[in-house]
């Protein structure tokens, strides 16, 4: 009954949370406008976490339980809001909880294709960002790289050593026609 409670009154803080101010701004997040959140940086964006042990919890604060425990450093969270220094974030299979900025990072990573894990596929990584170019590796779905430039069709990443172009689209961790430079 308690636990119930607890929950009830997480929901009823993230519906009453006061508002986000937002700006408009534009920006290269695959050509939409930008909104910026209290911290004066962009709404929604992707950061990774800092170290291998990071709580998610229903609600912005110590005081309300943990809903999921990240045990793998650098995993992809997208930030979709922000309040004082807590930061709401969602995952690559869409939990969403409560992670305190200081355990993120703006580090980018991004996973392959969550979408096809457990099912018989593989991604190309290729040595140029062209589909015709040499294939430097096959990249199984779930597989967590480092994004070091995408160009807003193609990401240069490096999986478990193997350093390539892969299809943007293919990854979690960065949006639909997003630029990065490196």
């Amino acid at each position: 009954m308690r636990h119930l409670m607890m929950l009830f009154a997480a929901a009823l803080l993230i519906t009453s949370l006061p508002s986000v101010s937002l700006a408009q701004s534009s920006g290269s997040n695959g050509g939409h406008t930008l909104k910026r959140g209290p911290s004066g940086l962009p709404l929604p964006r992707f950061v990774s976490l800092k170290s291998g042990r990071v709580n998610m919890r229903v609600g912005p604060g110590t005081q309300y339980a943990v809903e999921w425990l990240y045990l793998k450093p650098g995993l992809p969270m997208e930030i979709i809001q922000e309040y004082d220094n807590w930061r709401r974030v969602r995952d690559a299979e869409g939990a969403e909880g409560w992670i305190n900025q200081s355990l993120l990072s703006g580090r980018r990573t991004g996973i392959a294709g969550p979408w096809f894990k457990g099912k018989k596929a593989s991604l190309p990584l290729f040595s140029k960002p062209s589909e015709n170019a040499r294939i430097v590796a096959q990249v199984e779905p779930g597989a967590l790289g480092d994004v070091d430039t995408c160009n807003g069709e193609w990401c240069r990443m490096t999986f478990a050593g193997h350093t390539g172009w892969i299809a943007q689209e293919s990854v979690w961790g960065v949006y639909q026609g997003e630029k990065l430079a490196n």
